[in-house]
């Protein structure tokens, strides 16, 4: 054999080899990274979502919406983009997820809810006088009540050259897209349309509204528990009292499954803590299922929210609340969902359609401040900043949520952040939406452990309130502030996030669990017991404060039995998640 083909063989021999001994390269995963409505928003004869995934395989995929698989004729292709078109009449809200060749993609919520908004493109914004990322031409109109919202909108369109793109139905809102160029144009025309007949406010959406709202996260000890923090509101013991201590008659009987709606964008389902949502979830099957668009990264503030509530974790020091109850109540479903990237009007319009699918408890890890905004220490506020006239369209926005919400829904309570501002998260010219005093808003400060102290976890001292914590006597209850971010490494703790944002599911989610044993609970109610139930923080008392640092607003005699004497009145009110649930099961007693 001449030399050349000689070499050439043996090389051959070898990549044939190679290829043989090496596996074959596995195939990305299938995750839907985006789920919203598109086309037209307002045709009557069908609906359509556009979703975006990665991972998908060039062969035909299946698309199932809850439990059941649609028509192949209901979903066009276009790359790594899906488009899914159905007659009104067949849209059920639900679960929806993607299938290829016995492989799942992580499940998204389909709202049938009208509510949605546009989110401005990077071309699209601009920066105003304040350095402040602001849309150019989508404004929303928040329509009076006795005019006929999508009528008046129209007119309004017609009259000025605009477009209806959006809509908040119930809230009688509608997003407009305007003909101008410029922030001069736009302000010149959004004071034309506020001074219509009709128009009860304009909406100007600024940037969006979560991204800030946590601290910088930071490296910890990393062989301490997550739960070290979550000791303080008795975590673990509220698990194993709802799991050995309530009777199974009522921890379950016929209730139905609680269902609890996070404004937030995302979820990575490739880190440990979520992948058991990729397979088949019922949660009637005394289960807790999540669904959520998937997120990039396992640190992300999604994650961490969503994690508090449903992580599943070989450490039970590291599980999720409503996770860690799977097998005995009567099951939990958590749903993140952001409705677009629209800033506070997305979170409103997708809190609307979830509160219309059925969500008991919102869980509202955002809030926003006016610029002007100091702390309690006179220093200006530099977080989560809103113009003036920003501001006062998002009040309207959310007064008209909160009032629907009465008038429509009594039983939905808002579990919301107090912010970490360090400032006072009552003042409703300077803080959204905390501010807004309503039974159905539960408003959420942090606290953190206090290692100088070696006492009790009932001890007053236990815990110390968090610099960075809003405060005031709008603030129901504090919870631990500190949560350890998810990773992709199964023996890898992840860094330490600290804020209120992470105090406020540890409160949905002992309310999801209260409401799993009284569903009869009011919000009224919830807040009694919560607060009757809380241990406590702070110094002997918060009535006067000498320097505006109550935390919360103070214990009463009226929530220690009426004992004058009691050591907790004048306090401030810290998460007791087990006694919160003793509270709920005597609760049923009383409303027999």
């Amino acid at each position: 054999m001449p030399a050349r083909v000689c070499t050439l063989f043996t090389l051959g021999l070898g990549l044939l080899t190679t290829l043989i001994i090496l596996p074959a390269a596995a195939e990305d995963p299938i995750r839907i990274t985006q789920l919203k409505r598109c086309g037209d928003l307002f045709a009557e004869d069908s609906q359509s979502w556009c979703l975006q995934a990665k991972g998908l395989p060039r062969a035909d995929v299946q698309l199932y919406l809850n439990g059941q698989r649609l028509d192949a004729d209901t979903l066009q292709r276009d790359g790594e983009q899906l488009r899914l078109t159905l007659a009104p009449d067949a849209v059920r809200s639900g679960p929806l997820w993607l299938e290829h060749a016995g492989k799942r993609s992580n499940p998204v919520w389909l709202s049938a809810g009208r509510s949605q908004v546009l989110a401005a493109k990077p071309d699209e914004v601009a920066r105003n006088m304040d350095d402040l990322t602001t849309y150019v031409d989508l404004v929303s109109l928040i329509i009076e009540e006795d005019h006929e919202g999508l009528e008046k909108a129209r007119q309004l369109a017609e009259k000025y050259g605009a477009k209806v793109v959006g809509a908040i139905p119930p809230l009688n809102t509608y997003q407009l897209r305007l003909p101008v160029k410029d922030l001069t144009e736009r302000d010149a025309m959004v004071l034309r349309l506020g001074s219509e007949v009709g128009v009860d406010a304009v909406v100007i959406e600024e940037s969006a509204a979560e991204n800030d709202e946590q601290e910088t996260g930071k490296r910890a000890d990393q062989k301490r528990p997550q739960n070290r923090e979550w000791a303080a509101n008795r975590f673990l013991d509220a698990v194993d009292y709802y799991r050995e201590r309530i009777p199974a008659g009522q921890r379950s009987g016929e209730k139905q499954p609680v269902r609890i709606g996070i404004i937030e964008r995302a979820v990575d389902f490739d880190a440990p803590h979520f992948t058991e949502y990729l397979h088949p979830c019922d949660p009637s099957q005394q289960r807790t299922c999540l669904y959520a668009r998937d997120a990039d990264r396992p640190d992300n503030h999604g994650s961490s929210v969503a994690g508090i509530l449903a992580a599943h974790a070989s450490d039970a020091r590291d599980q999720g609340f409503l996770s860690a109850l799977d097998g005995t109540g009567p099951g939990f479903e958590v749903i993140v969902e952001r409705n677009s990237d629209a800033g506070i009007t997305a979170n409103v319009a997708a809190s609307v359609n979830l509160v219309e699918d059925g969500a008991r408890i919102l869980n509202w890890s955002w809030g926003i401040h006016r610029i002007g905004t100091v702390d309690v220490a006179g220093e200006p506020v530099d977080s989560l900043l809103r113009s003036g006239i920003a501001m006062s369209g998002y009040e309207e926005l959310l007064e008209e949520f909160f009032l629907w919400l009465r008038r429509e829904h009594p039983d939905v309570l808002v579990i919301n952040s107090a912010g970490n501002g360090s400032a006072h998260s009552g003042r409703d010219d300077y803080r959204l939406p905390s501010s807004f005093i309503t039974e159905q808003l539960l408003v959420v400060g942090g606290h953190e452990r206090d290692d100088r102290k070696k006492v009790s976890v009932e001890h007053p001292d236990y815990v110390r309130k968090r610099k960075s914590s809003n405060v005031d006597m709008r603030v129901d209850i504090t919870a631990a502030a500190c949560t350890r971010a998810a990773t992709l490494d199964p023996e890898q703790r992840g860094d330490v996030h600290c804020g209120t944002s992470y105090a406020t599911p540890l409160v949905a989610g002992a309310v999801g669990a209260m409401l799993s044993v009284n569903p009869e609970l009011a919000p009224d109610q919830v807040r009694e017991l919560l607060r009757r139930s809380a241990m406590t923080i702070g110094r002997d008392s918060d009535f006067e404060p000498a320097e505006a640092d109550d935390l919360t607003a103070p214990i009463l005699p009226s929530e220690r039995g009426y004992r004058l004497d009691d050591r907790d009145v004048g306090r401030s009110a810290r998460l007791d998640m087990r006694k919160a649930l003793e509270l709920t099961v005597e609760s049923l007693k009383n409303s027999r």
